[in-house]
């Protein structure tokens, strides 16, 4: 698929939005003491006005909901045609399912908009908003990708809501897979400047970093955002949600415009009690089927999709996950506990390189272990490059030496390596080692194999290998998949049962 600059005023991002607000939703849920703490609730939510004559359908109590997530840079009060939203997401909310359903829409899907006159345009879909907002949107939605959506409930939140939000929960620790940056003065792109690494990311630093569309693409970025807040939602914790509600809902409610329904007792009482069942459910991404190759008519760049799968993908959308049986045990079962050997499938010998990275750092300050297998056709970044391969050389990306604080404020050396498996597609894993010995990402891991003489912790994802990690005496390595996970479950394994120690210091 082409990738399509932004404007200066920039994409949102999908995923993130959709776990922000259950995430809001959910702590408000656990903290209901009673009718009261529901009005004040809804007191927030009225900072701004709800949208008029909202194309929803109220459902029932207890009933399955579908709700429609708007990502805009639209205020309260300002024109809507003035107004542009590069986030339109489906969130499915199902007491009977294991999971939370997403589905986002491009926002460059080619659609025949309605007009007021009875006419109908073709245009990207994110048009519709502009020509008459969220309402506009469903319709469109309705007549040309999905004709049996019913949306019950609409949520539109604007950059600044993302922002606050992250800071108000103290930023967030996440694993930035390359380094990126975009210098806006020089490209169509909004400016960013991120170093690879296990990182700290507050307000406006995260928004640039979720919502990056620079070099890579949707099936990318959307991954992105789904660790971000997955790691957001993990790291603030049930507890803190809890006792912060009201600075939460604040934000929530000054950035965020929804239809009446959430407005009274009764809507908010019939969405939360929803949400308390979905609680600790994982969220599952459901594919938009596009096409490879974007269109293009009238020298405009335009994503289509076959209506058949279109079809299929709302019906995974809509049904729901039925939870694995007790005996059928965890995803990443068929490898044995216990290995002699690392595997090898799918990859090939990578010491020489890593030894190279390993040289390459300054004074880490720790012992250095490197890989002896890395993935076929993967190569390590290096030198001073941004992007791998880059288009403005920075300092010190390839490989990273550099220091991670802790919440108390206890800095610790660590180092990253960047290997490129695809910098066309923007796909990287990465080599991690730090003296932090339990930062957050290492919380809680889903299995353990011991291979040889390591013990490695395994982080799934689903059915997908998300991280390995190796501790030692004096310090933990890890292994991170790529943000879409290309490498399957034996390579990431044999990956991180070869590491060897390349220096000392």
């Amino acid at each position: 698929m082409r990738l399509i600059p932004d404007s200066r005023g920039g994409a949102l991002w999908r995923f993130a939005l959709a776990a922000v607000i259950v995430v809001v939703f959910t702590a408000a849920t656990t903290a209901l003491a009673g009718l009261m703490e529901f009005k004040q609730i809804a007191r927030y939510i009225a900072a701004t006005p709800a949208i008029k004559h909202a194309r929803v359908v109220i459902p029932s109590p207890g009933n399955p909901q579908t709700i429609l997530i708007l990502g805009s840079d639209h205020r309260a009060g300002a024109p809507q045609s003035a107004a542009n939203t590069d986030t339109i997401m489906l969130v499915r909310l199902n007491a009977n399912s294991s999971t939370i359903n997403v589905m986002s829409v491009p926002r460059d899907l080619m659609v025949q908009i309605p007009l007021p006159n009875g006419l109908s345009e073709t245009a990207k879909v994110n048009a519709a908003y502009s020509i008459g907002g969220p309402n506009l949107v469903i319709k469109t939605l309705q007549q040309n990708v999905f004709p049996e959506l019913q949306v019950n409930h609409i949520v539109d939140i604007n950059f600044a809501g993302f922002r606050d939000l992250v800071n108000a929960i103290g930023c967030v620790y996440t694993q930035v897979d390359h380094r990126y940056y975009n210098n806006t003065a020089y490209t169509d792109y909004s400016s960013i400047d991120i170093e690879p690494g296990y990182e700290k990311l507050c307000g406006t630093q995260a928004l640039s970093y979720v919502r990056f569309r620079h070099t890579d693409n949707d099936l990318v970025r959307e991954a992105r955002q789904q660790d971000f807040i997955r790691d957001a939602k993990d790291q603030y914790g049930q507890a803190n949600l809890i006792a912060n509600r009201d600075k939460l809902l604040k934000i929530f409610g000054e950035h965020t415009q929804t239809d009446h329904g959430l407005h009274t007792i009764d809507g908010l009482i019939n969405l939360f009690n929803l949400v308390a069942f979905s609680d600790g459910h994982a969220i599952k991404q459901i594919p938009f089927p596009t096409a490879d190759i974007a269109d293009v008519v009238n020298g405009a760049d335009y994503v289509t999709a076959d209506p058949g799968a279109e079809e299929v993908a709302f019906d995974k959308f809509m049904s729901p996950t039925l939870a694995p049986a007790p005996s059928s045990g965890p995803a990443g079962a068929k490898i044995p506990s216990r290995l002699a050997h690392a595997p090898t499938a799918g990859l090939i010998p990578g010491l020489s390189g890593g030894k190279q990275q390993a040289a390459a750092l300054p004074s880490p300050g720790m012992p250095v272990y490197v890989p002896k297998l890395i993935a076929v056709g993967s190569a390590y970044c290096s030198g001073s490059l941004g992007n791998c391969p880059a288009e403005i050389p920075t300092v010190g990306a390839y490989p990273r030496q550099y220091r991670i604080r802790s919440p108390s404020h206890h800095a610790y050396a660590a180092y990253q390596m960047t290997v490129d498996l695809d910098a066309l597609l923007g796909q990287y894993y990465d080599v991690e080692g730090m003296t932090w010995q339990n930062p957050p990402i290492l919380d809680h891991p889903t299995a353990v194999r011991v291979v040889g003489h390591k013990r490695l912790d395994l982080y799934l994802e689903g059915y997908k290998l998300d991280l390995v990690a190796w501790h030692t005496a004096h310090a933990v390595y890890w292994i991170a998949n790529t943000l879409t996970n290309n490498l399957d479950k034996q390579q990431m394994i044999g990956i991180a049962a070869s590491l060897v120690a390349a220096r000392v210091r």
